[in-house]
């Protein structure tokens, strides 16, 4: 016989820890060579009718309640108890008999992880604080929106993955759009949503997500995407600013991200001495450096404007180990990073949508925009999806021609106007 089988679970009442109602705590009990460690209980997340509201409490009982359990043919809310203590037991001798050698510290932690398992909520905050400690702030911080969304749906402490099927994805799409949010936060929430249950070993889960059979498809958005001309571009670099301010800085940031391939804000600053060689700045964008499995570089040819942004804004001295611009310091925490690039963003959009003001551009001018511009001119000016692939670093063509989708939209609208004079 195995050592390990030697370790048994049984329920037992800890009557030296009386609670203020002279309750006592319910708790698991394992022996194993002679020594017993107890584990108080919980309510599990699912309760039936004679102990709902109880759901995640510590359990605690009378001494008389605690017998009624164990009596033969226990009745109602005792009924219920002992289904739940047997569960205890079964659960724990399950883990016992796989475990060679027995030791107290990995049963707790195979048990009572076990059930954080079955837990959406408690998988998402997993995630994020694991994105944390790899510095994916941005992911983690979208992880943490899905979870506080999904809580605010749901209005309870805990949700199994069992509960999330078809019908409970569109209660919560429907009360998402309620909400005011778009097609677009849906998607990005239940993408999430979907990668844990990708993830899950829970055994007969049924998976809720798919485009056929009666499935729930993820919504997109609507891939409108704000492009400027490029004479509106030009616009924007003849504005005179005032020097040295944060206007200035503003548009010069803008105007590096447009002609740096759309290098977006936060791979700026990111950015080091070290990525230059020569008259090339090479870099991985954040995005996918942690999630593909081939590492893909972008190379940025340092034209004439390029380098005068940065002599103006660049760090001095340049040596290869310093940043290239002041918004990410060494020594920086990860959290850190996030704050000062989410700073950086706010004072860029606030700064340039000034200026559109000022030289007539309608709408919201980003650091996405300039993103966006810096494909549609390639497109327009006859470059291939394969150049433009490359130049923004995206891992397929399916994606780029999804990016430049709404641009078609744009020229078609354009074109379709065309067609009869206006007047008409």
């Amino acid at each position: 016989m195995n050592e390990n089988l030697t370790a048994t679970p049984a329920m037992y009442l800890a009557l030296h820890k009386a609670n203020k109602n002279n309750l006592f705590p319910v708790c698991l009990r394992v022996t194993y060579m002679r020594e017993s460690v107890y584990y108080r209980m919980k309510y599990p997340k699912k309760l039936p009718n004679d102990l709902k509201g109880n759901e995640g409490k510590t359990i605690v009982l009378s001494e008389d309640d605690f017998s009624k359990v164990y009596k033969k043919n226990p009745k109602n809310g005792h009924a219920a108890l002992k289904k739940i203590f047997d569960t205890f037991i079964e659960n724990a001798s399950d883990i016992i008999s796989k475990m060679q050698p027995f030791t107290f510290d990995d049963f707790k932690n195979k048990y009572f992880h076990q059930s954080d398992e079955n837990d959406l909520f408690a998988q998402l905050k997993k995630r994020a604080e694991e994105l944390r400690v790899e510095g994916r702030i941005t992911t983690a911080v979208c992880y943490e929106s899905t979870l506080k969304s999904l809580q605010n749906f749901q209005s309870k402490p805990s949700l199994n993955f069992d509960e999330v099927n078809v019908s409970f994805l569109n209660r919560y799409q429907k009360w998402m759009i309620e909400e005011g949010n778009s097609r677009t936060t849906i998607g990005m929430y239940l993408r999430n949503v979907r990668t844990l249950f990708n993830a899950s070993n829970i055994e007969g889960l049924i998976y809720p997500f798919g485009k056929k059979g009666g499935l729930y498809n993820i919504p997109t958005g609507s891939n409108t995407k704000k492009a400027l001309t490029i004479d509106q571009v030009a616009q924007i670099a003849a504005f005179k600013a005032l020097p040295g301010t944060w206007e200035d800085r503003s548009r010069d940031y803008w105007l590096f991200s447009y002609l740096g391939n759309g290098i977006n804000m936060r791979d700026v600053a990111r950015l080091k001495y070290s990525n230059i060689q020569d008259d090339v700045i090479t870099f991985v964008r954040a995005k996918t450096a942690a999630s593909s499995e081939k590492e893909i570089k972008i190379e940025i040819i340092i034209t004439e404007q390029i380098g005068r942004i940065l002599d103006k804004w660049g760090n001095k001295p340049a040596s290869p180990d310093e940043y290239i611009f002041p918004i990410f310091k060494n020594g920086m925490t990860p959290q850190d990073q996030y704050r000062a690039c989410q700073q950086t963003i706010a004072n860029i959009n606030h700064n340039m949508n000034r200026i559109a003001k000022i030289i007539g551009i309608e709408g919201n001018l980003t650091t996405y925009v300039a993103r966006h511009s810096f494909a549609t001119v390639l497109k327009n000016s006859g470059a291939s999806v394969g150049f433009i692939q490359e130049a923004l670093g995206h891992t397929s063509p399916q994606t780029t021609q999804s990016y430049l989708a709404a641009f078609d939209t744009d020229k078609k609208r354009e074109y379709a106007g065309k067609l009869l004079p206006k007047n008409l």
